[in-house]
């Protein structure tokens, strides 16, 4: 079922036509939410430092997590203490919790802990992102800016620069949910389009390219090039939104792969797979955190971007008049 409703949200084909009124009602609801919070029923918290939420509207992911880690390293390069906060998807445990490089993705989720681990900022989980935000805050008061993981909808913490990403498949159909991706109407205002070049020009954004890093290592650490795996018959494992775009972006580097395994987006890797111990393991980095507990020897492969130089000058533009205003705790 997963697949079919995939399949029909890239055209406005039979099914999708079917589940359109289902998706007026879905939109509908949107619209009273959005309504609740900008009459004031419903409040909405700011925070103390600026909010910079990247995320998305389209359902199962647009690559925002490359485009996150970018972000944190340009801040870095300003000399910007950042921390990020996320509701921490598909983890078992409750609460609030601060992510460590110990951590383990069942307890914080497993873009929380990639997050943490590749950027080595602040991290911190919770299904409120405004807990989130004021727990982090409190044990890290040198961060002067928070990073929302996702959260585009999450209209009870009030932010200061949106960012929305897409991938190659853009808006799909253009539908919302069930009918289409969209989790909802689009277009609607965000600070900046974060997108390939085709759709970036369409809606006025900027330009992102993903490509493979030349590095990949394993559980231990080591590292070797991506071109060292060439000429080597190889498992390819991804439970990502869109695994055969990562197996395309493998072969597009000339490694043969002889067999493919396409898991649901964050895979917990609880039932384990056909892989053969005599094969070499190629996997994302995201599902790296959770495969190297049983295949310690998988070779994570690093997703990167390439973004519009124009972005960068201008989000600091718009961040800077942020980090000059004056935030308070106030609801609104």
């Amino acid at each position: 079922m997963r697949q079919a409703l995939q399949s029909a949200w890239l055209r406005r084909g039979a099914l999708a036509w079917l589940l359109w009124p289902l998706s007026l009602f879905y939109r509908m609801l949107v619209a009273l939410r959005r309504g609740l919070y900008r009459s004031g029923r419903l409040k909405s918290r700011r925070l103390p430092v600026p909010v910079i939420v990247v995320g998305n509207v389209v359902a199962g992911g647009g690559g925002k997590t490359p485009v996150l880690l970018a972000l944190l390293e340009h801040l870095r390069s300003r000399g910007l203490r950042a921390g990020v906060i996320s509701r921490g998807y598909g983890r078992s445990s409750r609460g609030c919790l601060e992510v460590t490089a110990t951590s383990q993705p069942e307890e914080v989720g497993d873009e929380p802990l990639l997050i943490q681990r590749a950027a080595g900022v602040p991290v911190v989980v919770a299904s409120r992102r405004a807990e989130a935000a004021a727990a982090l805050l409190a044990a890290h008061p040198e961060v002067r800016v928070i990073v929302c993981d996702d959260g585009l909808q999450h209209l009870a913490l009030q932010r200061d620069i949106e960012l929305c990403v897409f991938d190659a498949r853009g808006v799909g159909n253009g539908f919302v949910l069930p009918a289409g991706p969209l989790r909802e109407p689009w277009p609607r205002p965000v600070d900046f389009v974060l997108a390939p070049a085709q759709f970036a020009a369409a809606s006025e954004g900027f330009g992102v390219e993903r490509e493979l890093a030349p590095l990949v290592c394993n559980s231990k650490g080591e590292r070797v090039p991506l071109s060292s795996l060439r000429g080597r018959p190889l498992l390819a494992v991804a439970g990502i939104a869109n695994p055969p775009a990562f197996f395309s972006m493998l072969r597009e580097q000339g490694l043969a792969l002889e067999c493919t395994f396409a898991l649901p987006d964050h895979y917990d890797f609880g039932a384990p797979l056909p892989l053969d111990p005599a094969s070499a393991v190629v996997c994302t980095e995201k599902d790296a955190v959770k495969l190297w507990r049983s295949r310690p020897d998988a070779w994570a492969v690093p997703l990167v971007v390439r973004i519009d130089a124009a972005f960068w000058p201008a989000f600091d533009r718009r961040l800077d008049a942020k980090l000059s205003s004056t935030h308070g705790s106030e609801t609104a």
